[in-house]
């Protein structure tokens, strides 16, 4: 099942982000807890973790590149 993977809403104000590093590439695997990318938002960087065991199956998202929350940043296959 393809999930699709989204910069979170972290609180109150942050409304965009930006991929500083993909700790892991299209085709990687991951296991649940696994930090897979960190984002940087106007208060913090946040190392944004696995919800669940599975692959990497298309990043949409290059690092730089910066987006409003709760845009879909990585497509992920559950395992």
């Amino acid at each position: 099942m393809t999930i699709e993977f989204k910069i979170p809403k972290s609180g109150m104000g942050i409304t965009e982000g930006t991929i500083l590093k993909w700790l892991k590439a299209e085709g990687d695997t991951f296991t649940k807890g696994e930090v897979i990318v960190e984002v940087e938002t106007a208060k913090a960087v946040e190392e944004l973790e696995a919800p669940f065991s599975g692959t990497v199956q298309k990043i949409l998202l290059q690092e730089d590149e910066e987006a409003e929350v709760l845009t879909t940043i990585a497509l992920l296959e559950e395992t």
